[in-house]
């Protein structure tokens, strides 16, 4: 009963943030700042998206705990418990420069496993979820489970220029496989994979907010999820991410990533 309440409250606080946001996308008075550097960027609109998602957790549900980008949660280092995993915008950069590519990224978890997750795209019209169990849906159309056949040389794989950087055999990946693709959101790029757009995806360092709802929509259709080096990924830890559906992950990990 409680996953269903938090099912229902949490679709209706997504539905209100996307109208909130697509509101601002017509003002002119979006306020924009750099964090970490001058491509990690934070607008108003993100943080009062998280402020919102805030106090609607702490309203209806004041025992679990939110791991937020922008500072309205808590830091968070042990799995216990419910924890609600947003980004309240993924893709800033998309969102002030080309006022697409960005969405809002949920994950639900309790005691560390992945029980629920919401990915809403508001301008591609696209809203993903997944439950822990029941497969996964685009707009209420499920997911069809991703093939273990396919080789890295049919596949498109997504690498950003920071893995390019850090991982330098990401490169014959590349040379590889059929082609690459760049969305400069790590939830739609996670989404891609999922849906079979895409077939692996390979980022330096992601945040847990990054990957809080991509990582559960992405093995409900049977996407391999883990670190570069094959480990598995713990959710409250930032650190490089591989997912990939099974045949291509396999291969990446045996004849590229583990030499």
């Amino acid at each position: 009963m409680v996953l269903e309440k938090i099912d229902q409250l949490a679709r209706e606080w997504l539905e209100e943030a996307g109208n909130r946001i697509f509101m601002a996308l017509e003002q002119t008075n979006i306020e924009v700042e750099a964090k970490s550097d001058r491509n990690d960027l934070v607008t108003n609109v993100d943080k009062s998206t998280e402020r919102y998602f805030a106090e609607k957790i702490a309203e209806h549900f004041p025992d679990h705990r939110l791991l937020g980008e922008e500072g309205y949660g808590e830091e968070i280092t042990s799995l216990e418990g419910v924890i609600w995993v947003l980004d309240p915008i993924d893709g800033t950069v998309n969102f002030v420069e080309q006022k697409r590519n960005f969405a809002i990224s949920l994950g639900i978890y309790k005691e560390g496993i992945g029980e629920l997750a919401y990915i809403y795209d508001i301008i591609g019209g696209e809203f993903y979820f997944a439950k822990r169990g029941e497969g996964a849906f685009v707009n209420d159309v499920e997911i069809p489970k991703l093939s273990a056949d396919k080789k890295l040389e049919d596949a498109l794989v997504i690498i950003n220029t920071a893995a390019m950087h850090k991982f330098p055999q990401t490169l014959a990946i590349i040379k590889e496989a059929r082609g690459l693709r760049l969305y400069g959101a790590a939830t739609l790029e996670y989404m891609a994979v999922a849906t079979g757009r895409a077939d692996a995806y390979i980022s330096a360092n992601l945040a847990p907010w990054d990957i809080g709802a991509g990582k559960i929509i992405a093995e409900e259709v049977g996407a391999i999820v883990t670190r570069v080096d094959g480990t598995p990924m713990t959710i409250t830890e930032k650190g490089a991410s591989f997912v990939a559906s099974p045949g291509v992950h396999a291969e990446i990990l045996r004849d590229y990533l583990g030499k």
